[in-house]
């Protein structure tokens, strides 16, 4: 009997053998060509404590616009738990600080930060270098963000202090803009490595009869869709860092949508050979709490 594993294989687009792709190994855009804006990012987080084994859902937010620029941290879904910061407003400057909760659980939360160096990238809301974050619960030290999180838990902490294990459940990324190009980066599971993740919908003024949607990852092609505006739902496994990927674009209302509401939608989420099922939405609300994979979520809102 065949190892489970091949069964997916035979369909799938695996990124560490070239041979295995169908499309040319080169990337799917022109550095000439400009990226669309990302505005928001969400990113969940699972804390699992060390000593009692608790676990704890965390939501870290980042936005921006064109008047203002900020960060949002929740527990859970109590909305007593939560802590909201504008970072370049002229009535709340605080960049740094801490903040304490407790939950309905009676459980310790301390949210500790430094904002007052970040450096922000111009193409996105999270700051890039110069800034701590750091969540502690029930004195164990959980979330660690930021670049300095290293050098201020050395000076704030005991080298005896527990630490929690933390895993990325998902991630949320908003891009509004008239251009149809994405650029991103994801890293797949816990141990894994970094990957460059660009998407492009090529059109018609690039000399193109019908729109081309194009996904790359590192520079490699892993699909090319044709005449998108007849294929605008679709999935397609792919094989990264070893592990399944299910990648699935819905750009329904770019082509057939009220122009002010063209949102498309793009997804990656890894699974294990075992589920042989695709995910789907509804299965994501439901096992919020218990699922270990990682999704990528991307929202892009193309403006005319």
């Amino acid at each position: 009997m065949r190892d489970k594993l091949s069964c997916f294989s035979e369909n799938a687009v695996n990124l560490s053998h070239p041979s295995c792709s169908s499309y040319a190994n080169t990337a799917c855009v022109s550095p000439s060509l400009s990226p669309s804006v990302q505005n928001a990012v969400t990113c969940l987080y699972k804390i699992t404590l060390s000593t009692t084994k608790k676990q704890f859902l965390v939501t870290v937010s980042w936005c921006k616009n064109h008047y203002a620029q900020g960060l949002s941290i929740k527990f859970g879904d109590d909305p007593l738990t939560s802590f909201k910061l504008n970072t370049n407003s002229r009535l709340f400057r605080k960049k740094k600080g801490t903040k304490v909760f407790e939950s309905p659980e009676s459980s310790k939360m301390e949210i500790i930060w430094d904002l007052s160096k970040a450096k922000y990238d111009a193409t996105g809301p999270e700051p890039v270098d110069g800034f701590y974050i750091l969540v502690m619960v029930d004195s164990e030290i959980g979330l660690i963000l930021g670049d300095m999180a290293e050098e201020a838990m050395t000076k704030k902490f005991k080298t005896s202090t527990p630490v929690s294990k933390v895993s990325l459940i998902s991630r949320q990324e908003h891009y509004s803009g008239s251009s149809t190009l994405y650029s991103t980066k994801a890293q797949f599971s816990d141990t894994g490595i970094s990957h460059n993740i660009v998407i492009r919908c090529s059109g018609e003024n690039e000399g193109l009869k019908h729109p081309v949607l194009s996904v790359s990852i590192d520079t490699k092609t892993v699909i090319r869709v044709k005449r998108l505006q007849w294929n605008f739902r679709g999935n397609q496994t792919i094989f990264v860092d070893g592990l399944l990927v299910d990648l699935m674009w819905d750009v329904h209302d770019w082509f057939f949508n009220n122009p002010s509401s063209r949102y498309a939608v793009f997804m990656f989420r890894t699974r294990s050979g075992m589920d042989s099922r695709l995910w789907l939405e509804e299965k994501m609300v439901q096992k919020e709490q218990e699922k270990v994979e990682f999704s990528l979520l991307i929202y892009a809102c193309k403006s005319s």
